[in-house]
């Protein structure tokens, strides 16, 4: 293990500070698109279901990709043509979500945009795991989940000043997004990759055979650190019910709230957790992954059981705040903690088997969103997915620290 260091320049490397950059830049075509994406989708006929049925395909499509093409990584040693390849496929899917209005279209073309996630998110993070050690990872992953975000403060920001001067004109901001790809896809050609990562230990045969089979990573699992096994398998029982944000923003929706004050929420989450992300980082480093983690898990729980219960636009402010403290708390510092549970040849093999399986619970888990919300409510809806966080948060106190917090 390497020795920390305290020098920012060191810890965030020019590989960092590039594929951070390149995610702010995806991030403001992606965000752009997300506060408007429900409205859009109702204005062209989709219901609450099949919206929520067309988010967690996506989501799912995204997932087994993420879980293969993280294992192709892992056996190649190479993470840059994955980076390149995903962050191309979706810079040029968005703009094509405009051409046309039909249900099947606008499924293949977000599945697409979804692809382009699940091919580059297991090797990115692998490279971001090699830029870093094991004492500096929870304020690397901080970082680049703060400049991420800044792109979802950026992104509905532009959308927002559009539609004021241009009401529901969704199929032109849908082209515009294509200015921050053009700039992801020449970021991208910037990274310079490190020496191949391959291990010896690995045959021709079965090499050949992973590449071939979608479903090899499941082979990872049953190989993997009992602590990987312990801390995934309660991440994802918080998956099954953690639905995609689209239905917080259909919430507020219900209650009357007009479409530029949704944007505006959404604005201020996403500033909340870009502002909070690389200090909680580094104070996850300090005082323990799993410890912030829980931190922010609890956030969640209040989060949800208040959007079960409110109806006041001003309440959904301070609901917004302690939704950007739970996305900071845990989104960076959960890939933080794998990071450092695995070996690091199997860095995005772990990630991708993680954020695979992940993606396939939020297929179940907003399709079962709509399913409920149509049957019982979304007040209903809410608290189901409060009691199972609170759940998770309980199961996930219970494993030692000393296994699953740091190396």
């Amino acid at each position: 293990m390497q020795p920390p260091t305290n020098s920012p320049q060191k810890i965030i490397t020019r590989t960092i500070l590039i594929l951070s950059l390149v995610s702010l830049s995806n991030d403001i075509a992606s965000e752009m698109l997300i506060p408007v994406m429900p409205m859009f989708l109702k204005h062209i006929g989709f219901t609450v279901l099949l919206i929520g049925i067309l988010e967690g395909f996506a989501e799912a499509i995204a997932g087994l990709s993420k879980s293969y093409f993280g294992r192709q990584s892992d056996l190649m040693g190479k993470r840059l043509p994955f980076v390149q390849l995903g962050y191309a496929l979706s810079a040029i899917s968005k703009p094509l979500m405009a051409v046309f209005a039909y249900p099947l279209w606008i499924f293949l073309v977000r599945t697409t945009d979804r692809l382009g996630k699940g091919i580059r998110t297991g090797a990115r993070d692998a490279m971001l795991s090699d830029e870093s050690t094991p004492a500096t990872r929870g304020r690397v992953f901080g970082f680049h989940r703060s400049m991420d975000t800044f792109g979802a403060v950026l992104g509905p920001a532009l959308a927002l000043a559009y539609l004021y001067y241009h009401p529901q004109d969704y199929k032109t901001l849908f082209l515009v997004t294509f200015i921050p790809g053009l700039a992801v896809i020449i970021l991208t050609r910037l990274i310079r990759e490190k020496p191949k990562l391959q291990d010896p230990g690995n045959d021709k045969e079965t090499v050949k055979h992973e590449r071939r089979n979608i479903f090899a990573f499941v082979g990872y699992w049953k190989k993997s650190p009992v602590a990987y096994k312990k801390l995934v398998s309660g991440l994802l029982l918080f998956a099954l019910f953690n639905s995609a944000d689209v239905f917080l923003l259909l919430k507020m929706k219900e209650t009357g709230i007009t479409d530029t004050a949704v944007i505006g929420l959404y604005i201020f989450y996403n500033l909340v957790f870009a502002v909070l992300a690389y200090p909680i980082g580094i104070l996850a480093d300090k005082m323990g992954l799993k410890r912030i983690f829980l931190f922010g898990l609890a956030f969640y729980i209040l989060v949800y059981a208040g959007f079960a219960l409110n109806s006041n636009p001003i309440i959904y402010l301070f609901l917004f705040i302690g939704y950007g403290i739970y996305q900071a708390a845990t989104d960076g510092v959960s890939k933080a903690w794998i990071s450092n549970m695995v070996d690091k040849k199997d860095t995005a093999t772990a990630i991708g088997t993680f954020t695979g399986f992940q993606s396939i619970g939020m297929l179940i888990a907003s399709s079962l969103c709509g399913v409920l919300w149509m049957v019982f409510g979304s007040m209903i809806t809410f608290l189901i997915t409060a009691a199972i966080a609170l759940i998770v948060l309980i199961y996930l106190a219970g494993i030692k620290s000393s296994a699953t917090d740091i190396q």
